[in-house]
């Protein structure tokens, strides 16, 4: 059964569709029967509905092409039916019926050239390499061309062909072929000066820099700028939470830190950072990496082009993971193939040697977990009218295992429970992959959202229930727009990822710490402007998840990473058990819920841990919360951090040690190598990456 989401938008294509159907078969009634106002409104609504559709409807429209009734199909059926309409109602001459036939043939003709020209301005702009935060100025990039003549071809047939529909309409009332073909004449000028306007980028001061000239620049750049280490990241949009994670460790390390990702669509999904940013999509063009000064490179995850970035000689590579739990997957028979890898603590340590994977133990390190410096630490028992609660169950994973995530089978009923007890605050963040392989995880999710509304709904009937002011959600859009602004993350409407390219140019100095200020204030605004009564499902970037660990007394979730960076609160936490254990196995399978209390698919137990919660008393589990914390995060000293940065630089100095014992051979190998995994690229061998943006999908 598809979740509500899913149906509801089901429900929406299907009344789109039926809508143009019965719009069609109506434009046709009114030219045979005929009928004025039939024809005419039909054939009105049905060019309207059509550019309502390509706005808001952007999955019909893939449906349509599938179904081989693309735009151009559709306004053509359009279009036969208003000359059908024009010859019943109208009854012109033959040589006015000729003029507008033969008009909207050649007004199809301009379309079809200006398409021609889109696709070579699209090619041109279409860089080997996309850069951020790095001046590119030498490049002579230009910004984009209108978006509707350069990547909206639906969009911009239908929206040409309007004067030419609302003239032959106008003909049908009057009876005067003039306003059809004067019409006809407008909607060719439109496509005509569209060319002409867009075949502008294809002059020399316009058009974008060749391959070769890029790539050039790429070489120059790196060999200035010197980079020490970098993190390589591959992955689908909802994966870019796993290396923003990163960031502010990666800049905070000694050297000069680069970004390498392999998606173009990455680029704008990493969150605000100073950090330089290079896109290198094309495995032989990953090879101008070979030659730079860059000595190691630190993966947040594996992914299928991680092993094409693993076979240059000259990089050491290490994996620090996204996160760690007593999941199998935080012990991947893969991280062998990386030189070292980078451990929080002692736990994930026993973890690889208990997994026998081939992982030698002279080559885990443990770092700790830097970025785990802003949760606030247990300061005592809950002092509000509310206790807050964080559920947040991780995703379903790609196995099958029923212990990945509790949102199926317990889900439910844990919020139902924490739901029922009116001094509880729930805040619901669930993983930004759930359902993603599993349906019922998707299903699940809805339902639990469905919950959290119902019982606000009633929450917010109760007298005294008080909303912030208009003045808090007007902060929050003051201090969202603000955060924007210093993360480069606002554009023009039509900019592309050349025009991108060029506005995330070199950041202005302190800006990455005004971008922390401003990311603070925003969160600190969020939970001003939503009511301290009000359960909350947070689903948007903002607030983070660490803001919910600091806006909460008690984490409920799985077996995942979120427990492990809970641990550095030292906050009480509850593990659900769907394993199918008992909780004696569950424990000992389990190192990470030591310490936690273990609660049941049936929510049994959440009345007694909300109560020792409230009660330090009966809070008999936090002596284990924080022995378990150092078995899992390491000590407090060395500061994480500190610890992070030693191993970066350790792992640079066997880079320049091998470097001086290896000679400048096999270069040419390498090359060849990179070009015949460019060739099982195009053939479509490879493991396949998450799509381009479509000319006929891109909506505003």
């Amino acid at each position: 059964m598809p979740s509500a989401g899913l149906l509801s938008a089901r429900k929406g294509q299907l009344y789109a569709l039926l809508a143009l159907l019965a719009l069609y078969a109506a434009q046709l009634a009114g030219a045979l029967l005929p009928n004025l106002p039939l024809f005419v409104i039909a054939s009105a609504g049905g060019l309207a509905l059509d550019l309502v559709v390509q706005q808001r409807k952007p999955s019909l429209l893939a449906v349509l092409g599938r179904a081989r009734f693309d735009v151009t199909a559709r306004q053509l059926v359009r279009d036969l039916l208003l000359v059908v309409g024009v010859a019943r109602l109208a009854e012109p001459t033959t040589a006015g019926e000729a003029t507008v036939v033969a008009g909207l043939l050649l007004a199809y003709a301009a379309h079809f050239a200006c398409q021609l020209v889109a696709v070579l301005v699209r090619r041109d702009r279409a860089l080997p390499v996309l850069t951020r935060n790095v001046d590119a100025s030498q490049l002579g990039l230009s910004p984009a061309p209108p978006r509707i003549l350069a990547r909206q071809p639906g969009r911009r047939l239908l929206s040409f062909m309007v004067p030419a529909t609302a003239g032959l309409l106008v003909t049908v009332v009057t009876r005067d072929m003039v306003w059809g073909v004067a019409g006809v004449a407008v909607a060719i000028a439109a496509f005509v000066a569209g060319t002409g306007w867009l075949a502008r980028w294809l002059l020399r001061g316009r058009r974008a820099p060749d391959e070769r000239t890029t790539l050039d620049w790429l070489d120059a750049w790196l060999a200035a700028y010197r980079p020490t280490h970098a993190m390589y990241f591959s992955g689908g949009s909802s994966s870019a939470y796993q290396a923003n994670m990163w960031l502010g460790t990666l800049a905070a390390v000694e050297g000069r830190p680069l970004i390498v990702l392999r998606e173009r669509f990455m680029m704008q999904r990493i969150a605000a950072t100073d950090v330089p940013i290079v896109c290198l999509p094309k495995v032989a063009h990953l090879m101008a990496l070979e030659h730079s000064p860059l000595k190691i490179m630190i993966h947040p995850a594996n992914s299928g082009k991680t092993s094409q970035v693993l076979r240059i000689p000259s990089i050491k590579h290490t994996f620090v993971n996204h996160g760690e739990s007593d999941k199998l997957s935080s012990c991947n028979p893969y991280a062998k193939a990386y030189d070292e890898v980078w451990v929080a603590g002692p736990a994930a340590r026993e973890r690889y040697q208990l997994a026998d994977i081939g992982v030698d133990d002279r080559d885990v390190v443990e770092v700790g977990r830097p970025q785990l410096a802003p949760i606030r630490p247990l300061a005592g028992p809950p002092s509000g009218p509310f206790l807050n609660v964080l559920y947040a169950p991780t995703w379903e994973g790609w196995t099958d295992d029923p212990g990945n995530t509790s949102i199926m089978l317990a889900g439910e009923n844990l919020v139902r429970a924490l739901l029922a007890d009116p001094t509880v605050r729930l805040v619901y963040k669930p993983h930004p992959m759930t359902g993603s392989v599993d349906p019922r995880a998707g299903e699940a999710d809805a339902r639990i959202r469905a919950l959290i509304d119902a019982a606000n709904a009633a929450r917010a009937a109760e007298p005294g229930r008080e909303r912030p002011g208009p003045q808090a959600a007007a902060d929050l859009a003051r201090r969202t727009a603000e955060l924007n602004e210093l993360a480069d993350a606002v554009f023009r409407p039509d900019a592309d990822d050349v025009e991108r390219m060029l506005v995330q140019t070199l950041p202005e100095p302190g800006r990455a710490e005004a971008v922390g200020r401003a990311q603070e204030a925003c969160e600190a605004a969020y939970w001003a402007s939503v009511p301290g009564w009000e359960h909350q499902i947070v689903d948007a970037p903002l607030p983070g998840l660490y803001s919910c660990f600091n806006t909460t007394d008690l984490l409920i979730s799985d077996v995942s990473s979120v427990v492990s960076d809970y641990l550095a609160s030292e906050k009480p936490y509850a593990v659900a058990n769907t394993s199918g254990l008992n909780e004696e196995a569950f424990r000992a399978a389990f190192p990470t819920v030591r310490a936690a209390t273990i609660l049941t698919p049936d929510a049994a137990g959440v009345p007694a841990l909300l109560a020792a919660v409230r009660d330090p008393a009966l809070d008999t589990l936090a002596g284990a919360r924080t022995e378990l914390k150092r078995h899992l995060l390491g000590p407090d000293e060395p500061p994480s951090l500190a610890r992070f940065d030693a191993a970066v630089q350790a792992l640079c100095a066997r880079a320049d040690a091998r470097r001086a014992r290896q000679p400048a051979a096999g270069e040419e190998s390498l090359r060849e190598d990179a070009l015949r995994e460019e060739t099982r690229l195009r053939l479509g061998e490879a493991v396949p990456g998450e799509a381009e943006e479509s000319e006929d999908s891109v909506t505003a």
